[in-house]
């Protein structure tokens, strides 16, 4: 059986791949605009949520 598993970045990815600090990025997570997954200590986001945020903006 296979599992339909997410593509996921690193926080630091996103942040490079969208120009967007760290300060802005937590900014963002916090006024529930971008969804981070935690596996253990790592913090991850999916590539679908990232780019649905992307086409959010004005």
């Amino acid at each position: 059986m296979e599992v339909d598993t997410p593509e996921l970045m690193k926080v630091a990815d996103f942040c490079d791949r969208y120009s967007i600090g760290r300060t802005s990025f937590y900014r963002e997570v916090n006024a529930g605009r971008i969804r981070l997954r935690k596996f253990g200590i790592a913090t991850r986001i999916a590539r679908a949520d990232a780019e649905a945020w992307a086409a959010s903006l004005p």
